[in-house]
């Protein structure tokens, strides 16, 4: 009888943890769902300071609604008010029109990724540029290491939290900056009447030309040509580019689920930039989870054996074939991670060969007396 009552017992406690998590499951999904609603609303209403709402609904999503925004837009303003000074104690070797423009990205690309003193009565003290993060890149094993959160507390980001970081900035300062893709990577665009357009690199703190980024090997000419790589993101661009952040942190805390939440933020991205090339890859990679995962369900041994009992599943076959195909025909090709390694790294070997002189002579600072 004590052994029934113990065998009990136990069924009632695994019971409970078995709801507990199914509980838990709901409610991250709920708050997907919520933060996909307000990355849809940010993108069809945009106004100048919409892309730093975006980015802390999806990493307060990822961190189940705990993040204090308060505190978020607090660390903010400490770099806005770093870059205003900046521009009041620095001037430029630049005489177009538009300098007072132009003094608000030097402003910003200093405070990202050079020492400043700060005077604080009689005392001064450092300000320490951001530096890169080598360790999971990706956010493979971690995926907080993505965010602008992350990259305001350890002063370590990647090639993701950077250029967002650049963009929130300008914003609150009042100016647009692009962001920009290449293979695995995303970036600042820029244009003044003096140079034109061209390229911020906060990586290694850096103006490449074009050939740096060609030089990669893995940006087709088609992929240039159709706007999946090089080009400049306008603001609901760059919103879809949040909401596949969001697909993506969904996935690190509940895998692909039934795959649903998944497939919609990367429709919902592709409204509003329908090249998005990374969000066609994650709704192709999702299909195919799913269709595998029904196979093994069914015990089929062929996709074709699945069709016979599932019309719905030969038309997700069928799109995530069609997915594929535009996916090539846009001219993506995947870049293989140490060749990404390799590829950034030769950015600081060769400085002399890819750096953008006309913006390196005029940014060399003055400081104003």
């Amino acid at each position: 009888m004590k052994q029934l009552m113990v065998h009990i017992t136990l069924m009632l406690f695994c019971l409970a943890a078995f709801s507990q998590t199914e509980i838990d499951k709901q409610t991250i999904q709920q708050q997907y769902e919520v933060a996909l609603e307000k990355l849809v609303q940010i993108a069809t209403t945009p106004t100048p300071l919409s892309f730093k709402k975006a980015v802390f609904t999806v990493e307060n999503a990822y961190w189940d609604n705990e993040l204090d925004y308060e505190l978020f837009n607090k660390q903010i303003n400490t770099y806005t008010q770093l870059c205003k000074a900046i521009i009041q104690s620095r001037d430029l070797l630049y005489n177009e029109e538009d300098k007072e423009k132009v003094k608000i990205h030097a402003a910003i690309f200093w405070a990202l990724t050079d020492t400043i003193p700060i005077q604080f009565g009689d005392e001064v003290v450092k300000h320490e540029p951001f530096t890169y993060d080598f360790e999971d890149f990706f956010g493979q094993k971690d995926w907080s290491k993505m965010f602008v959160i992350k990259l305001l507390n350890t002063k370590t980001g990647n090639c993701h939290s950077l250029p967002y970081l650049y963009k929130i900035l300008a914003e609150e300062l009042g100016e647009e900056a692009y962001l920009s893709l290449a293979p695995n990577h995303i970036y600042i665009k820029l244009k003044n009447k003096q140079s034109g357009w061209y390229n911020t690199e906060l990586t290694s703190g850096i103006f490449p030309i074009d050939a740096w980024l060609k030089s990669s090997g893995y940006i087709h000419m088609d992929a240039i040509r159709n706007g999946i790589f090089m080009d400049t993101l306008g603001q609901q661009q760059s919103i879809a580019l949040c909401m596949l952040d969001l697909a993506q942190g969904y996935e690190k805390k509940l895998g692909i689920n039934d795959g649903q939440f998944i497939l919609k933020a990367c429709e919902t991205a592709l409204k509003y930039y329908p090249n998005y090339v990374n969000a066609m890859l994650m709704k192709a990679e999702t299909q195919r989870k799913i269709i595998t995962e029904r196979m093994k369900v069914a015990g089929a041994e062929t996709i074709s054996e699945l069709f016979i009992y599932s019309s719905a599943t030969q038309e997700l076959f069928n799109d995530m074939e069609q997915t594929y195909a535009k996916i090539h025909q846009l001219g993506y090709r995947k870049m293989p991670e140490q060749m990404y390694i390799d590829w950034l790294v030769s950015l600081q070997e060769n400085k002399e060969k890819y750096q953008n002189k006309k913006i390196i002579n005029f940014t060399t600072n003055t400081h104003k007396r």
